[in-house]
């Protein structure tokens, strides 16, 4: 049902504590919110969150900042966005109209650096080869949830993960990622074989994607769940042990280590015990994102629903990769542009995260391999717009 976002080199950040909250900032510190892509996309991307919206519960309210805002006005907020950017404004017509109808709340960004700064990343869909069958080479399959996999809240976290039925009738941690590789603990469950155990690992990492099939026809996979461990990245790892420096490392380089270095493949992708499920995506439109969406390229983002809010639409300002005429990464250039967020991921904590979905295809798969830029983002609510009262509100999460 949702797509897991993690980054091979990315950093989680643990708890709230160390991000601050939902900035409001002065007029004059708000960028010139202009758009560097297509009107149509950023139509398409709002007018599925407007239906996503529209099904919450009657009740659904959120915190921004001081204040607290009902579904009512997270709908007037989003029909006010689209009626504007349906009048087809001109860049600088359009800057007015969303300054003169809309507050700006800004993600706190992350202490290490100055208030509002991020880590924005990408993630692509992936295209491979696979089989419905095991013969070589396709030898490495993904699984299905298997039914030993059981949904609860830790107890000492007080989250829903998953595990499974310990002998003592008790639910226990699920086996970790090298414990099923090692063990062949979920044979039977194969829902497709992939060349490569990178490619299989990379599919855990993007959480969606596409198979080639033997026949040549095309299948799309999806993420159904997960081991419930938590994700350690395989980038930090590296650094750690000194195989290449933290600004060394993307997609790219990692891949390109793990295949000079066979001999440590396997260990270093056991690292991340977490694990993921898939199922095909039976759908015409893919990926779908957590909130249940079709995801759009380039305006779809993944951010912690557990502190920034997923009803309202964003503008994002950072960096986006150019290509040269061979396709290799030439330079980075400004990006600014309004995005929906319409997904989580397990590496994506805090107000300092952000990752943005690229499509798939090769400048896709560049974009999201290489991208960690610094940037800012912020969250749309219409001015004057009906605030709640109630106290019980802040028992709610972020839509």
């Amino acid at each position: 049902m949702i797509i897991l976002i993690l980054c091979l080199w990315s950093w989680p950040i643990h708890g709230h504590a160390q991000e601050s909250p939902l900035l409001v900032p002065q007029q004059n510190q708000i960028p010139l919110l202009r758009d560097d892509m297509d009107t149509k996309s950023l139509i398409t991307a709002a007018t599925r969150h407007l239906h996503y919206l529209r099904k919450l519960p009657s009740n659904t309210v959120i915190r921004l900042g001081k204040d607290l805002y009902s579904k009512g006005c997270l709908l007037e907020s989003m029909k006010t966005f689209l009626d504007i950017l349906k009048q087809n404004p001109s860049p600088s017509e359009f800057d007015h109209a969303i300054r003169k109808n809309f507050i700006l709340f800004q993600a706190g960004g992350r202490t290490q650096e100055k208030k509002g700064e991020m880590l924005i990343t990408g993630y692509y869909e992936p295209l491979l080869e696979g089989s419905l069958t095991r013969s070589a080479p396709f030898l490495h399959p993904l699984y299905t949830p298997p039914d030993s996999l059981l949904a609860y809240r830790d107890p000492a976290t007080g989250r829903k993960t998953t595990g499974r039925q310990g002998s003592n009738g008790k639910t226990i941690p699920f086996w970790t990622r090298a414990e099923i590789e090692e063990g062949n603990l979920l044979a039977g469950g194969e829902l497709v074989y992939l060349k490569d155990p990178v490619d299989a690992f990379v599919l855990h990492v993007q959480g969606s994607g596409k198979i080639r099939l033997r026949d040549g026809s095309l299948r799309a996979v999806q993420f159904a769940s997960t081991n419930g461990r938590e994700y350690k990245s395989i980038g930090k790892l590296l650094v750690d042990e000194k195989k290449m420096t933290r600004e060394e490392v993307t997609m790219p380089t990692i891949r390109h280590y793990l295949e000079q270095n066979p001999d440590e493949q396997k260990r270093i992708l056991h690292h991340n015990p977490r694990f993921v499920f898939f199922q095909w995506n039976k759908k015409k439109e893919s990926p779908t994102g957590s909130l249940g969406l079709p995801l759009t390229a380039g305006r779809s983002i993944a951010v912690d629903p557990g502190t920034l809010p997923t009803g309202l639409i964003a503008y994002l300002v950072s960096q986006k990769p150019v290509l040269d005429q061979e396709g290799q990464l030439l330079k980075w250039e400004p990006m600014q542009r309004f995005v929906l967020p319409q997904d989580t991921g397990a590496a994506i904590k805090g107000t300092g995260r952000a990752d943005l979905f690229w499509g798939n295809g090769h400048y896709a798969e560049t974009a999201a391999g290489n991208m960690k830029e610094q940037g800012q983002l912020y969250f749309l609510v219409k001015k004057n717009a009906k605030k709640h009262n109630s106290v019980a509100a802040e028992f709610t999460s972020f839509p």
